[in-house]
């Protein structure tokens, strides 16, 4: 039987070199939500400043991780999962040592780049390295230790906040890059596709880019540039939409299949993910800016604030996967984002009457042990459906797009709420952020119900997910 056995040691140090790569992107995504009001008021950096912190790396993860799967397939996983470890850690000491609001940007978005060619070498090299038989236990193995990475971002991220400096959150990114390259070296061995046909989909890669980067211009800029300079870039963005769509249709070998957006069930999902994800990703940004700005928490404690979603992630959703592969994805997936969405309603009620424990306990916890119950439910089964629901041979180029529109969700939606709830330089106001606070919430318990709505409406015929594709869908919360 070819490839490793996960019992030997150097099948142990390939799971090691895979959760150190990708716990180190993840430890990142976690705990810079929890230094972005240090970070505003060390570099004098306005709110659309911290929302270019948070979107740079995104911009740049969502619209070239697929490419960066298919560097790796063609030039040697382990070499371009190296490379996005060093490339990490060079833009996270660039972070660390920024000295204005625009450097810091920059080189977020250099991070998100490190960040594309990483992610999906991770578990590209569990697939290629190990023996069949072990690769199951391999991805549990990875999914547990990954999920501790996230458990320990937000006390580990708000500790250094507090206690050091918003520099060691990048900072500690790179004794991390070291020990991963380190065992990656030892232990990892090289691998790729056997035949790889065609060229690189570069005009696909360069409008996705383009198309991502002008929306996120016109949403966070909009109050600078004025009302026909945003209009024209955000005509400019469906336009380029557009000839990415018409690229991807005829290229011979497209970085998107469009094939796979004429099954329903596959289409609704990914909606449902850009919707869902979008709720996701606004919630976590203001929740984290309230707690600091109104309610008064110190980084740390803000931080560990939100660590019951994490645990309750790790605790049920794996039998949310197991609900989806009884009952079929419809239910789990419709009434999960409902969940989510009376979670996030509640929590728009946080104000500064909730300081201290009592407050925790009544208004805080609550919210987001409801909001943590509904993620248990739909991550497992979204994730499953839209493997599922791709063609045999599709299921990494599936799971890839699925993961971009996830980010993409995430991105659009923290660059288009603050502006849409009347939110500006004096962000750092209590009395001004809190009322914008609670009508970003009520749109993200909105989207939460549309996204409800399109799982009803898209999977009423979609079929239970294999308890294999289920094994799989685990590992995206």
């Amino acid at each position: 039987m070819s490839g490793i056995e996960l019992a030997s040691r150097q099948g142990r140090m390939i799971v090691v070199a895979t959760v150190l790569g990708s716990g180190m992107a993840m430890l990142d995504s976690s705990v810079v939500n929890v230094a972005l009001v240090r970070i505003g008021e060390d570099l004098g950096a306005g709110l659309a400043d911290l929302q270019w912190v948070t979107n740079g790396y995104l911009l740049a993860l969502a619209s070239l991780i697929l490419l960066g799967g298919s560097l790796g397939d063609r030039f040697g996983r382990r070499r371009i999962f190296s490379l996005g470890v060093v490339w990490f850690a060079v833009a996270s000491a660039v972070c660390g040592l920024a000295q204005t609001p625009e450097q810091l940007i920059v080189a977020r978005l250099l991070q998100g780049v490190g960040g594309a060619l990483l992610t999906p070498g991770s578990l590209a090299l569990l697939e290629s390295s190990l023996r069949v038989t072990d690769r199951a236990k391999a991805i549990g193995a990875w999914t547990g230790a990954t999920g501790i990475a996230s458990i320990a971002g937000p006390f580990l991220g708000g500790w250094l906040v507090q206690y050091a400096s918003w520099r060691w959150v990048f900072g500690i990114n790179i004794p991390l890059a070291v020990a991963t390259l380190w065992v990656t070296r030892v232990a990892v061995p090289e691998s790729r596709r056997d035949r790889v046909e065609g060229r690189f989909d570069v005009g696909g890669a360069v409008l996705a880019t383009a198309t991502l980067a002008a929306a996120t211009v016109a949403l966070i800029q909009s109050a600078s540039l004025g009302a026909a300079m945003t209009v024209a870039l955000l005509g400019l963005a469906v336009v380029l939409g557009v000839a990415f769509v018409l690229v991807e249709r005829r290229t011979e070998h497209p970085m998107v299949e469009p094939s796979l957006f004429a099954d329903r069930v596959f289409s609704g999902a990914n909606l449902m993910t850009l919707l869902t994800y979008a709720a996701l990703g606004a919630m976590s940004f203001f929740v984290t800016l309230q707690l600091q700005i109104t309610v008064g928490y110190e980084p740390l404690l803000a931080g560990v604030a939100s660590m019951p979603i994490t645990v309750l992630m790790m605790a049920l959703a794996a039998k949310g996967g197991e609900l989806g592969t009884r009952i079929g994805p419809r239910i789990p997936m419709t009434v999960g984002p409902l969940s989510c969405a009376i979670g996030v309603a509640w929590l728009s009620f946080v104000d500064a009457s909730d300081a201290g424990l009592a407050g925790y306990l009544t208004a805080v916890l609550p919210g987001l042990l409801v909001f943590g119950l509904g993620l248990c439910l739909l991550v497992a089964p979204l994730t499953s459906t839209v493997l599922a629901a791709a063609p045999e041979g599709f299921a990494g180029v599936a799971s890839g797009v699925n993961n971009a529109v996830a980010r993409t969700g995430t991105l659009l939606a923290i660059a288009a709420l603050p502006a849409a709830v009347g939110l500006g330089s004096d962000y750092r106001d209590a009395a001004v952020f809190s009322p914008g606070y609670q009508r970003a919430m009520l749109v993200c318990a909105g989207l939460l119900v549309l996204g409800a709505v399109v799982s009803w409406w898209a999977l009423r015929a979609a079929p239970a997910p294999s308890s294999g594709a289920v094994s799989r869908g685990t590992l995206r919360g």
